[in-house]
């Protein structure tokens, strides 16, 4: 099997690269790549390097990710994350090649405290949700064999996360403020690799498995639980230098205003792919907890 990645230095990429070197050859692209185009701004060498390759399998971490930026960034933000993703599926039905593809929560409106199946109502709040919703369905319409993961709240070891800047700050600060009334959960990029890889090796095999799918760790939480998770973590571990925040505040979505409304209700319901692909996605806690011992490094 030849797979060939976009985004491989992001989050997601990053992981892709070591979980997906045993299903065959990966060819790892990103925008400064070389000979081959991995610049998803480039469109049309993102076309002739999906015909040079010829893949099987195309997967697609690259993104505009910048949700607030993208409120003044339209056009940027759409032909990154909508336009792009076209061009790929139009190059991966040619050659005839699977398209793995990842979005996002925010495709929803954050509305109730159900977890979002994937038959629910769209209705993105934000520019980057938008773009993200035209992508998915620019993909389904121009490639049938297509897997798109729909994700939530995403960290990794490597680079930087909410739960290291939380970290940070309780190293520098005794008081804290962290927003109570957003709902989602955690979901480390090491698992998001892993499914897909599983996933792949499913659908090549089972093409009726092909389509849209919540993927996002198990259980709850908000990022004042969060917060207060990853900071009692640190200080149970005794880390160096040491904790100094003494009070953890839960604050409302309003009290932090940003160019971008985000959605407070973030849950994803993900029984469709543990049933599709027999698998069982763990509480958020143990990814964070991993996460948090890799990137320290500590014993937790």
């Amino acid at each position: 099997m030849k797979i060939l990645l976009f985004g491989a230095n992001g989050q997601v990429g990053w992981e892709l690269q070591r979980s997906l070197s045993p299903l065959g050859e990966v060819i790892a692209l990103d925008r400064r790549s070389t000979g081959l185009c991995g610049d998803l701004t480039d469109l049309g060498g993102i076309k002739d390097t999906v015909r040079q390759v010829g893949p099987d399998v195309i997967v697609n971490a690259a993104a505009y990710t910048a949700v607030d930026k993208a409120e003044s960034d339209l056009e940027a933000a759409q032909l990154v994350n909508a336009v792009a993703p076209e061009v790929m599926a139009e190059a991966a039905a040619a050659v005839g090649a699977w398209l793995v593809h990842y979005s996002t929560d925010y495709v929803f409106d954050g509305s109730g405290t159900t977890p979002w199946v994937e038959t629910d109502a769209t209705g993105p709040l934000n520019v980057y949700g938008k773009t993200k919703l035209e992508g998915e369905r620019l993909i389904a319409s121009h490639c049938a064999r297509h897997l798109i993961f729909r994700t939530s709240w995403v960290y990794a070891a490597r680079g930087g996360n909410f739960a290291k800047t939380m970290l940070r700050l309780a190293q520098e600060r005794e008081t804290l403020n962290v927003i109570n009334d957003q709902f989602g959960a955690p979901t480390g990029a090491d698992l998001l690799a892993d499914v897909t890889a599983h996933a792949i090796a499913r659908v090549v095999q089972q093409p009726t498995a092909a389509g849209l799918y919540h993927l996002a760790a198990g259980g709850e939480t908000t990022w004042f639980d969060y917060a207060k998770y990853v900071i009692d973590q640190s200080i149970r571990a005794q880390t160096d230098p040491e904790v100094i925040v003494k009070a953890i505040h839960p604050v409302a979505t309003s009290a932090f205003p940003t160019p971008a409304q985000r959605p407070h209700n973030s849950r994803l319901n993900t029984a469709k792919l543990q049933q599709v692909f027999g698998l069982h996605l763990p509480d958020w806690q143990i990814g964070v907890t991993r996460m948090l011992a890799e990137s320290q490094p500590i014993k937790i």
